[in-house]
């Protein structure tokens, strides 16, 4: 199963760039425009639990990021989540985002972190199938949370994205294929 989809979406990535990938339904834009500069789409890949697809997440950077260190908080970055299941209880979501944290996160930085990771939790809702929560990176600025295109609010600082895309990306992440879709692997 793992290599038939990451054959898949090997396939799908490496097609012309003037294309969207189409993932669990989803249209996935090979680039974005944010902060005046074209993002290139990373990777992507659809994040189920048990036997169900929740949602479909795409990254993109200005740069390649093939691994952590590859990560540059001095260009925009973006992290889309396209919900394909039918609902996501807001309660589920958020508490979703503090195990995702509190996996990948030292006890010093989660703590460090408590307020932001507070009003950020803060900006969620149910969500629905065919939602799409947006978290924009803009350098010298922070994170921008987006549902459905309606700015949610901005947590500043890029120590807070960092910590956030270690969700996906870190030791713990909340998938280990997700992990290596969105890195392009």
């Amino acid at each position: 199963m793992f290599l038939k989809r990451s054959l898949f979406l090997f396939l799908l990535i490496s097609s012309s760039a003037s294309q969207a990938t189409e993932l669990a339904g989803v249209e996935i834009a090979q680039s974005v425009m944010l902060a005046d500069q074209r993002l290139t789409l990373n990777g992507a890949g659809v994040r189920t639990k048990f036997i169900f697809d929740i949602y479909v997440a795409a990254f993109y950077s200005a740069d390649a990021v093939k691994k952590n260190a590859d990560i540059n908080l001095q260009q925009p970055m973006r992290m889309a989540m396209h919900f394909v299941y039918d609902e996501v209880d807001k309660d589920k979501l958020t508490d979703a985002w503090i195990e995702g944290f509190e996996e990948n996160l030292s006890a010093t930085l989660l703590k460090q972190l408590d307020e932001k990771i507070k009003r950020f939790n803060g900006y969620f809702e149910t969500v629905h199938k065919g939602d799409v929560i947006r978290l924009d990176y803009y350098p010298n600025k922070g994170t921008q949370v987006s549902i459905n295109n309606r700015d949610k609010g901005l947590i500043e600082g890029a120590s807070f994205y960092r910590a956030l895309l270690l969700i996906w990306l870190g030791k713990e992440p909340v998938a280990e294929e997700l992990k290596q879709q969105l890195l392009g692997n």
